[in-house]
């Protein structure tokens, strides 16, 4: 079987920044190397997950192949993680020198945004990192062989990629998911954006309407109204983030309203249509008739997994095109040689979970190990301003499952930093074992909370319990001392009256 080429792939705009990308992830001239006699892994698909996978496999010794049919890093570095923050990142400078005068600071009018340089910025930087993630890294510096195309299996130890056959003694799949498109009559026609789509903006839209205020709703609504746009978002719920804790929510959603936000919530999207003066959106809110004329429509309501092509049902995978691949908790599929990992298969769709579910993958394909995924302790953080960082149960679900927990809650009205940075509005809430100071979950609502859940993180994985995490010293001022302080809560939970009454009379007698 001769070397194959691949097809060429585009991003727009074709900039330099962008020709940078693609020469990394999938380059024009790349040609798939002759297959070796048999893998010891092939992966299909190289996001987050795949590419755990592959490289520590590799490093491992065994011979690995991975496949990817569009640009290697997956949507993390490409569509996710990296340009979402990076549009952020821009929309955050524009809120404090908007709230600059609170700090006495006089800002000269006529501050503008440049959106063009925004986004030149997002696709530089995310260009200069994507090397990492690169073809020839990973097929020249780690020892994988690099396939570029669709791949699909043939049989119970075959992959076909790009006209080649790949033999294997396990494979992975690590396809990852899509924006989910609803149903609403006329949006195909009148056009949309995503999350795919939405990074190759040059000219800010002048008025958008986002769908779905979820995690990606919410962070680009918000982003987008900071960065100069008009937003409308659209939600089926009562309020915005309702997997989140609803204190947490509601402090969002105020934000928002503050920021000015059009908020239409518990609503239906009718259809939409293409006039002369934009896009026009039909809804229904709570039983009321309305229309919302955008520029751009962007969507925000969920993921759908990758399982078309790949001919799963030849080798006796079973999925579901809602949630995807069906594994057992040590990510093994309903064929045993045939392993997944990532958005494809899992309920947590987050970078840090693929990755430490691609290190269970190896584990358990490599070494007979019996690792699983519910052994993890995953935490996630949704990257508004203030942000929403969450580990664990939370109160919902601990009612729910008939858990009894105490719960010490901190607000940032209590904590001297938060109070200097004028950002009192969040909160520290932990919950514990009723009865103990086993810590069983918590939520952080911070400007910063997605660095501060990691202490939590850390103190459950390795049985910390809240009583301990009160005599760690924390620099004082910080917003983290709020941890700390939920410690010291718990602490002062223990001084029942019969334990003051001891004390007390200890200290009579010492008198």
């Amino acid at each position: 079987m001769s070397h194959s080429k691949v097809d060429r792939v585009t991003v727009p705009p074709m900039d330099e920044h962008n020709q940078k990308l693609v020469s990394y992830l999938h380059p024009s001239n790349w040609v798939n190397p002759q297959p070796a006699s048999c893998y010891n892994l092939v992966v299909i698909g190289a996001g987050p997950a795949g590419l755990i996978v592959a490289a520590g496999a590799a490093g491992l010794g065994a011979k690995v192949a991975l496949i990817e049919k569009h640009l290697m890093g997956g949507d993390c570095l490409n569509v996710g993680c990296v340009p979402s923050k990076l549009l952020i990142r821009a929309s955050r400078i524009v809120a404090d020198i908007s709230e600059a005068s609170k700090f006495g600071v006089s800002v000269p009018n006529g501050t503008e945004v440049d959106f063009s340089a925004v986004m030149e910025r997002l696709r530089r930087i995310r260009a200069d990192i994507s090397d990492v993630d690169s073809v020839q890294r990973y097929q020249d510096k780690l020892g994988v062989d690099i396939f570029l195309g669709s791949g699909r299996f043939t049989s119970n130890n075959t992959v076909e990629v790009a006209g080649q056959t790949l033999r294997f003694k396990k494979a992975v799949i690590t396809t990852g998911a899509r924006a989910l498109q609803p149903q609403i009559p006329g949006l195909e026609a009148t056009g949309y954006l995503t999350n795919e789509t939405v990074f190759n903006l040059t000219e800010k839209p002048q008025r958008l309407a986002v769908i779905g205020a979820g995690p990606i709703g919410c962070e680009l609504a918000q982003a987008f109204r900071r960065l100069g746009s008009e937003v409308v978002l659209f939600h089926k719920n009562a309020h915005i983030l309702d997997k989140e804790d609803v204190d947490a929510a509601n402090i969002v959603q105020q934000a928002f309203v503050r920021e000015g936000i059009q908020l239409i919530l518990e609503s239906k999207i009718e259809r939409v249509e293409s006039t002369n003066t934009g896009k026009v959106i039909y809804y229904k809110c709570q039983g009321k008739a309305g229309t919302v004329t955008v520029d751009e429509i962007l969507l925000g309501t969920g993921r759908s997994p990758n399982v078309e092509g790949l001919n799963l049902e030849a080798v006796g995978v079973d999925y579901n095109t809602k949630t995807g691949v069906f594994v057992n908790d040590n990510l093994q599929t309903t064929n045993p040689h045939i392993y997944a990992a990532g958005d494809i298969c899992m309920k947590y769709k987050f970078t840090h979970a693929a990755d430490f579910a691609a290190r269970i993958v190896i584990q358990n394909t490599l070494f007979f190990g019996r690792k699983k995924l519910s052994a993890l302790t995953i935490p996630w953080c949704t990257y508004t301003i203030p942000e929403v960082a969450h580990v664990g149960i939370g109160e919902a679900e601990a009612k729910a499952k008939g858990t009894d927990i105490d719960t010490f809650l901190i607000p940032f009205s209590q904590v001297d930093r938060a109070i200097i940075d004028g950002e009192d509005e969040g909160f520290v809430k932990i919950h514990v074992k009723k009865g103990s100071d086993k810590i069983l979950g918590a939520t952080i609502v911070a400007r910063n909370a997605g660095d501060m859940i990691s202490e939590i993180t850390l103190a459950m994985v390795n049985n910390i319990g809240l009583g301990k995490i009160a005599s760690v010293i924390h620099p004082y001022p910080t917003q983290a001392d709020a941890i700390r302080k939920a410690g010291d809560a718990y602490n002062r939970t223990r001084l029942t009256p019969f334990v003051k009454n001891l004390f007390n009379k200890w200290l009579a007698w010492t008198r």
